[in-house]
């Protein structure tokens, strides 16, 4: 899973904005568009978007791996 693609997609759905998540964070919105491009990314800023999400990013990780492994 491309966790930056997913987290853009989430985003998307819930109507939430660069500029909205940027404040929350205190990060510049161009920061934001960085994450969207990253394959990957630290457990922390992952758990700070799960909360602002309200979107459960790791048990996803969690599917995608044991998808992976079962193949």
């Amino acid at each position: 899973m491309h966790i930056g693609n997913r987290i853009k997609e989430v985003m998307r759905e819930k109507h939430v904005s660069a500029i909205a998540v940027a404040k929350i964070i205190n990060c510049e919105r161009t920061n934001i568009y960085n994450i969207y491009a990253r394959k990957d990314i630290s457990t922390k800023l992952l758990e700070q978007f799960c909360v602002i999400l309200n979107h459960d990013f790791f048990k996803e990780l969690s599917k995608d791996l044991n998808l992976k492994k079962s193949k």
